[in-house]
């Protein structure tokens, strides 16, 4: 996912072009890790004073809900990164400081069930949660 595609997502899924989401959009493009709500907050109150909590929240579902955005549970709080452009299954490594990701080719999953024999998986998340070498241990 790019920002023209996820520009494009939500055209075709019939909502607005505006200023406000297309600059969610290109934050998270340019972050590259997950982030709160509040951190986005932070990064658009310059340009958008009267933002509120409620828009954000009411976006970053939305975006969730196309596919723009993955969401995650840190710390007890929801956090966002843009979706992953590689079209291969695949998991996280998510540094608890910084947000920042880094993919972890190997799933698990496969080491511990293989195919089950008698359940259909449709999906599962499997996410490493650790410290980066630029944060270092906390």
């Amino acid at each position: 996912m790019n920002v023209d595609q996820a520009l494009e997502t939500l055209k075709q899924e019939g909502y607005k072009y505006t200023g406000k989401r297309e600059e969610m959009i290109r934050i998270f493009a340019a972050q590259k890790r997950y982030m709160s709500a509040k951190e986005l907050l932070d990064h658009m109150k310059d340009e958008y004073p009267n933002l509120s909590f409620d828009t954000i929240y009411r976006n970053l579902s939305l975006f969730t809900e196309l596919g723009i955005l993955e969401e995650t549970e840190l710390s007890g709080e929801r956090k966002y990164r843009f979706q992953c452009s590689d079209d291969h299954h695949h998991h996280h490594l998510i540094c608890l400081a910084c947000g920042k990701t880094k993919h972890l080719r190997a799933c698990p999953l496969d080491g511990m069930l293989g195919a089950p024999d008698d359940f259909t998986i449709t999906g599962h998340k499997f996410e490493i949660y650790g410290y980066c070498n630029e944060c270092g241990t906390q």
